[in-house]
């Protein structure tokens, strides 16, 4: 019977994210703090089969393309200067697709940190991580985990202090948001309100949750197209039921919103049910 090898796979929000303009190679420099939550998929390897083989329920490999994990592997072992050897990778989904929660990028991260303790245990983080920029600006920070600010195009981290012990709830309308309309959107407008940034870093250096909480904003939010009115609706109803703070993660339409107290972010995950698929989690560290 083949080893198989196991990885948890974290989602992650954004607990503040600004657009700060369109760069000379077509991404969008942005300037966020990310935040890995308890809302994890598992990612399984074994050696073995033709080739690379990716499976998963609802999956349908794409007719002539790559996925983002055979690209990780490949780009991976382009590292160490040697043939990739024939991968069995299943993917068990817990994280919506879709959703602004980087679940996708969050199962290559998973991938890679197996390949690592599997083939190059030696490997730095510094290495690893720039091998996911290879293939997504999410992917460094779905790697490291914890709690940092990103920048450049997202691929440039710095930890910061961790979010204060707490719930969270996530609530994912039945919709998606196209990542690209939304950008489109935001070159097109002016943006009014950004995101308190150096606020949100103090809160974070001083233990301050409700500052934490007070400062959450997302630019996407401010150029959402009329029928996405659900995510306000979502936002309204966790602060009705005793959110000290809600907001849109990434490209949404996902909407959390922090809790101190468990009985409390139970209450508000029954609550947002009729809006959406709702879960409480909490925040992770680091990962290792």
């Amino acid at each position: 019977m083949k080893e198989t090898f196991r990885r948890e796979a974290p989602a992650k929000i954004n607990l503040a994210l600004d657009i700060l303009g369109k760069r000379p190679d077509g991404y969008h420099a942005l300037c966020s703090v990310m935040q890995t939550v308890s809302l994890c998929d598992t990612v399984e390897l074994a050696e073995g089969g033709e080739g690379f083989t990716l499976s998963m329920a609802g999956f349908t490999p794409p007719e002539g393309r790559k996925t983002l994990e055979q690209r990780a592997a490949e780009a991976f072992f382009a590292r160490l200067g040697r043939a990739m050897p024939p991968l069995t990778v299943a993917i068990t989904k817990r994280t919506p697709a879709y959703a602004g929660l980087g679940g996708g990028s969050a199962d290559v991260a998973a991938l890679l940190r197996i390949l690592r303790d599997r083939y190059a245990p030696e490997m730095e983080d510094t290495t690893l991580e720039s091998i996911g920029a290879e293939v997504g600006s999410d992917m460094p920070f779905c790697l490291r985990g914890g709690t940092a600010l990103a920048a450049g195009r997202g691929e440039i981290l710095t930890d910061l202090p961790p979010l204060p012990d707490c719930w969270i709830v996530l609530c994912k309308p039945p919709f998606p948001i196209p990542t690209p309309m939304l950008f489109a959107r935001a070159d097109s407008v002016a943006i009014r309100h950004r995101p308190d940034i150096p606020g949100m870093r103090k809160a974070l250096e001083n233990g301050d949750l409700e500052g934490v909480a007070g400062r959450l904003g997302n630019v996407f939010e401010e150029v959402l197209p009329p029928e996405c009115g659900a995510v306000f609706a979502i936002r309204d109803a966790l602060l009705a039921a005793g959110a000290l703070g809600a907001g849109m993660s990434g490209s949404g339409p996902t909407v959390f919103g922090i809790f101190r107290e468990e009985g409390l972010a139970r209450a508000a995950q029954e609550k947002t049910l009729p809006l959406g698929e709702s879960y409480a989690v909490r925040p992770l560290g680091k990962l290792t």
